[in-house]
């Protein structure tokens, strides 16, 4: 059974996550400092996040003009936002597929630590489960 019923759970869920990392001034300084930009597909629901220094934008409107596009299932961003599976086992299976440059992406992973943190209690707030 999929970890998300609907895309409107998946959005509320990775909204919310990473509205609160954009509300973290030293998360937005490091993504300025290396002009960071990332768009974020999820698929089975679909759900697309932009992440900026200035702003997440989800959904539909989400610009395609990102330094990094980072696509893979809800299911796969479920597991490695609980820590269950790691990001260069999940790239090195194919599970998540990555276009932009390498280092842009070894630039973003370190500092979206604090996701890790926070992920777990809004996907149980709302009936997600491990």
């Amino acid at each position: 059974m999929p970890a998300f019923p609907n895309a409107e759970t998946a959005a509320e869920v990775f909204g919310e996550l990473f509205t609160i990392l954009a509300a973290d001034e030293e998360f937005t300084a490091k993504l300025r400092e290396n002009d960071l930009t990332a768009r974020l597909v999820h698929t089975k629901p679909d759900c697309t996040i932009f992440l900026s220094a200035d702003k997440v934008i989800v959904g539909p409107e989400a610009p395609e003009d990102a330094a990094i596009t980072i696509k893979m299932s809800c299911d796969t961003a479920h597991q490695l936002w609980l820590g269950k599976l790691m990001m260069p086992a999940a790239v090195a299976t194919g599970k998540v597929r990555i276009r932009g440059k390498v280092a842009k992406v070894l630039e973003l992973v370190p500092i979206l630590r604090p996701a890790f943190d926070r992920y777990p209690e809004l996907a149980a707030a709302r009936g997600i489960g491990a």
